[in-house]
């Protein structure tokens, strides 16, 4: 192999792009440049867009004891799964809340016609007021915190905690 045959080599590839056209390597190059800074632009929007105003609290919790699962949705419903109500009995409400996510407050209210409608499918298997009992220390307001996948309401009022994990 003679130094033509290497020169022939190193001027194919310098002429896979735009061949020996400088002029219009600089201008593919400047094109390339902008696609892919537009394209972080818009990822970095959207991930700070997500982060900020996506709502925390939405998910599958289960609480520490087991006793409690919160199925809490976008649309400012919990569903809220109790077992064990009356002897191997689960319950299931729905109850409405709402977020403050500035001052990381969620109130959680019952819904009178949700504990009905639950009662009565439980054919007697549990009162309204065994649910009510369940139900009373969820309905009020509380400070969340997250931290991974453990989600601390602290009950404004009295101070009383309760803590979930993220299903």
């Amino acid at each position: 192999r003679g130094l033509g045959d290497v020169y022939k080599r190193q001027d194919y590839k310098s002429m896979i792009i735009a061949g020996n056209d400088e002029a219009k390597r600089s201008k593919i190059w400047r094109v390339v440049i902008l696609v892919s800074s537009v394209l972080i632009i818009l990822i970095a929007v959207y991930l700070l867009t997500r982060m900020f105003t996506t709502n925390p609290v939405v998910g599958n919790w289960e609480s520490e004891d087991a006793t409690i699962a919160l199925k809490i949705e976008k649309n400012d419903t919990i569903q809220v799964d109790i077992t064990d109500i009356a002897e191997n009995t689960d319950a299931a409400v729905e109850m409405n809340y709402s977020v403050d996510m500035k001052s990381k407050i969620i109130t959680i209210t019952k819904d009178e016609e949700q504990i009905d409608k639950a009662v009565e499918k439980a054919d007697g298997a549990y009162t309204k007021e065994d649910l009510e009992n369940v139900l009373d220390d969820l309905d009020s307001s509380f400070s969340y915190s997250i931290d991974g996948n453990q989600m601390t309401l602290t009950e404004r009022e009295y101070g009383e905690q309760f803590t979930f994990i993220r299903k």
